[in-house]
């Protein structure tokens, strides 16, 4: 109760509420502006909230992060262009309703029931993150290691078209993990008799390459520019004619099982490792179309569909949060990135924290309650007007993301070594991007390999050798188990699609 206190006080501090306001304004620029995302966001933010107290830093991170997902739905709706991957399924019934002329109710859905699904999401981060850390605190390293296999195996799950692409990533991934000191005998590997490489590749600075410059170098390669077609109607929207914005009590009510769909759709999709509220939001407004009376409406300006897949990728952070603090284990890029900044405030995310660092949990849950709270009472109002940065020219943007890549990269330690860091993963975000290898399995074996591989050898040194340690666990086998069902089962789903297309 103390702890709990400690961090209402904390959050609530002119300061906390200050900075926490501010990320949520830099979100809803950030998650407007198509080919910009949530993750590159916290990924340059986070070396540059370094010098502020925690819960300063923590507050620009959860305001960008949870505002950029809600109005990624804004550029969706009004140009049928998503502004981040999570509200692709906002452009399936957004845009209609913007052609029917409801262009206000589809932004007012987006506002509303993001707010509703990110409030859902953190109720269940408060009613289950607590119970599942008390499970994890009776783990070992034989558990543990089955924890991070498991969660290695999503990497064929978030592979994409190619299961083969995504092997090579996570592959890729782990031999980067690899580098530096061995963690068992403190004797260097792959280091190349560079000293800087002794202590590692620096996580931040990577993924601020991989996320941040990767793409400024892609869409320069491809030459995005703005001017389009589709963006020159923003001119004819924003701030003039919208109509109404608030949905009336029937709508509310004929939403509603959508809703919840959605919101539990997000949150057991969030907690699952390696997926995202991409992927949240599109089996939201799918499950919640199975279950309509009005399943003809769908992908037509369905005001449902909408709620459904606005409710699903805000509610995916809560279930995303729960895994990745409660377990160490992502559950999607961004809380990647987050282990990465807890770490830096000198917090290691897992089941210890909640044990040790009752008060930094607590000023988390403060923070994902408020920042929904703060963008459905400002959302309404920015909706009409953000619309607008749309139009800010690429070449400003892809300068502005340069220069806080370097900086932050800089920043973090003070060595001109993680400029390059920065710099070599922005080539290989670019490489990734323009052979279309998936991300997701790269992050996961950053995050999980040095994980499995502490645990695996230090339960083979407790057993004395014999790998039957981890049959000999319940829990372990039990997430083997999973792993090889994880690994197989889409290999045998494409295997038995091939069959009956033959």
């Amino acid at each position: 109760m103390n702890d709990m206190l400690m961090a209402l006080v904390q959050i609530l501090q002119p300061d906390v509420f200050l900075y926490l306001v501010m990320g949520v304004l830099l979100g809803l620029i950030v998650g407007t502006l198509p080919g910009l995302t949530a993750t590159m966001a916290v990924a340059i933010l986070t070396p540059l909230t370094f010098w502020l107290p925690y819960q300063s830093g923590l507050a620009v991170l959860v305001g960008v992060w949870n505002s950029a997902i809600f109005s990624g739905g804004i550029s969706a709706i009004l140009i049928n262009i998503p502004g981040t991957p999570a509200s692709i399924a906002s452009t399936f019934d957004g845009y209609p309703l913007v052609q029917q002329g409801k262009a206000g109710l589809a932004l007012g859905i987006n506002v509303l029931y993001s707010a509703i699904g990110g409030l859902f999401g953190s109720l269940v981060f408060i009613l289950a993150a607590f119970p599942l850390a008390r499970f994890a605190l009776s783990f070992g390293p034989p558990e543990y290691f089955a924890l991070g296999l498991f969660g290695l195996s999503m990497m064929v799950a978030v592979s994409g078209t190619s299961i083969v692409k995504g092997l090579i990533a996570g592959f890729i991934g782990l031999a980067l993990a690899m580098v530096g000191l061995d963690p068992m005998l403190a004797t260097p590997r792959f280091s190349f008799g560079s000293t800087e490489l002794l202590g590692g590749i620096s996580f931040i600075p990577l993924m601020i390459g991989i996320f941040g410059l990767g793409e400024v170098f892609y869409q320069m390669f491809t030459g995005v520019e703005s001017g389009s077609k589709a963006e020159t109607q923003i001119g004819h929207l924003v701030g003039k004619k919208l109509g109404r914005m608030l949905v009336t009590a029937g709508e509310f009510i004929r939403t509603l099982p959508a809703t919840l769909i959605g919101s539990i759709t997000g949150v057991i999709i969030g907690a699952i490792p390696g997926s995202g509220a991409d992927i949240a939001s599109l089996l939201g407004w799918e499950f919640s179309r199975r279950v309509s009376r009005r399943k003809e409406e769908f992908g037509k300006g369905s005001i449902e569909g909408l709620a459904a897949t606005c409710a699903a990728n805000n509610a995916c952070l809560g279930g995303a949060l729960t895994t990745m603090m409660s377990l160490g284990i992502p559950g999607d890029a961004v809380t990647a990135v987050l282990i990465g900044s807890f770490i830096m405030y000198g917090v290691q995310p897992g089941p210890a924290m909640f044990r040790d660092r009752a008060d930094f949990v607590f000023t988390v849950i403060g923070l994902m309650v408020l920042v929904n709270l703060i963008f459905l009472v400002i959302g309404f109002f920015f909706s009409r007007f953000v619309g607008g940065f749309i139009l800010l020219p690429k070449p400003i943007m892809w300068s502005v993301i340069v220069i806080l890549s370097i900086v932050g990269s800089f920043s973090l330690n003070n060595r001109v070594f993680d400029v390059w860091v920065a710099l070599g993963g922005g080539i290989l975000g670019f490489l990734f991007r323009r052979y279309d290898f998936p991300l997701g399995p790269i992050i996961l074996a950053l995050i999980l390999g040095p994980m499995v591989e502490r645990n695996f050898r230090t339960a083979l040194i407790i057993s004395h050798g014999s790998s039957f340690i981890f049959l000999n666990r319940p829990i372990a086998l039990v997430l083997i188990i999973g792993t090889v069902i994880a690994l197989l089962g889409p290999v045998f789903m494409r295997w038995k699609r091939k069959e009956r297309v033959a």
